[in-house]
């Protein structure tokens, strides 16, 4: 049967192009097994790029099909792929950005650091500055990332020769297979120290413990995370740090539950204020509070106290906090009590 070179890259029979590249781009690089995808998917796409961006074999394919080089149109077909991906259209442009080739550096990276921070309702209700201790790779103070000893200078590194990164050649099913990889010699910088700082080894940074602060915002939830850009693990020589992720974890409230951005609690009500009407002390974020209770309030009813809720990250206005009414009713009344509940009951 004729291949659907149109469907392989994903596009419309009328794609430009521009449109024909973005999508080989994007199959390419799921495919691509330097990456775990499958060969035999990224062999049929790149098939299918050679005849679709070359617009004498896209006429010839439009016109007879994928068995178009049998008809004489389209030279030696698509057989005998070594893996070599210079063989393929593009690949200087297209793989180049996926760090499959080219001369693209990748330098390394400092890891990323998550750290555990544990706060109360209240601090996650208004937002808090917490100070935190880290014990980690951080930038060499002598050196300054360099690596280099004091009065010492970087010079080229002989085993990338100064290109940051090594080419692999690995043997698979489908032939040699060319790799990039960053150095190991200079980690990416293509530099290395003529002699290496005496504080960090060469390395450009060392473990040490900093202290900093950290910005809670109010309305954040329990179990998400900030992210603090380049306060992570320092990078080998001074190339980029990681970032830190603080995870935040909240401590249950003894009387406030909250949901979203609201908060719910019960209050014990006595019979006569339930009655009568009156006011009872209920505890907030914000402290306790006198709250009005109508007369006739009902077991179950909800009373909400607007903007007494957690802050919302959008902005400065708060959720609600809705109080539900528990009625108290006495466990052992006295007899005159009891009369007097009576007569109630008969006026009632």
């Amino acid at each position: 049967m004729s291949k659907d070179y149109y469907k392989t890259l994903g596009v419309e029979k009328t794609a430009n192009a521009d449109d024909i590249k973005r999508a080989f781009r994007k199959a390419a690089h799921k495919h691509h097994p330097d990456k775990g995808g499958d060969e035999a998917k990224f062999k049929e796409v790149n098939e299918a790029y050679q005849v679709l961006s070359d617009d004498q074999k896209r006429g010839q394919y439009d016109q007879f099909g994928s068995d178009f080089e049998n008809r004489g149109g389209g030279g030696g077909g698509f057989g005998g792929f070594s893996g070599d991906f210079s063989q393929f259209q593009g690949f200087g442009d297209i793989f180049q950005g996926f760090g499959f080739g080219g001369q693209q550096t990748r330098q390394a990276r400092g890891q990323d650091v998550a750290v555990d921070l544990e706060l109360s309702l209240h601090d996650v209700a208004f937002g808090i500055e917490r100070e935190i201790s880290l014990h980690k790779n951080d930038l060499c103070d002598d050196c300054l990332g360099s690596g280099a000893e004091k009065g010492s200078s970087l010079k080229t590194c002989s085993d990338c020769d100064g290109k940051g990164q090594t080419v692999r050649v690995q043997q698979t099913i489908l032939g040699a297979m060319k790799t990039a990889a960053v150095c190991d010699t200079c980690q990416g910088q293509g530099e290395k120290p003529e002699k290496d700082c005496g504080t960090c080894h060469g390395q450009g940074s060392y473990k040490k413990t900093g202290n900093f602060k950290v910005k809670i915002p109010g309305g954040i939830s329990d179990g998400e995370q900030i992210r603090l850009r380049g306060k992570g693990e320092a990078g080998p020589r001074g190339s980029q740090a990681g970032d830190l992720y603080v995870r935040v974890h909240v401590t249950p409230h003894k009387t406030l539950s909250r949901r979203g951005f609201d908060l719910f609690s019960r209050v014990m009500v006595p019979f006569v204020i339930a009655t009568l009407g009156g006011e009872v002390d209920v505890e907030t974020i914000d402290g306790e509070v006198s709250v009005k209770i109508p007369s006739g309030t009902q077991g179950g009813q909800t009373i909400r106290l607007q903007d007494k809720g957690i802050t919302h990250l959008s902005g400065g206005h708060r959720g609600s906090h809705y109080i539900e009414v528990q009625i108290e009713v006495p466990k052992k009344p006295s007899r005159k009590a009891k009369k007097l509940l009576k007569e109630l009951e008969e006026e009632l």
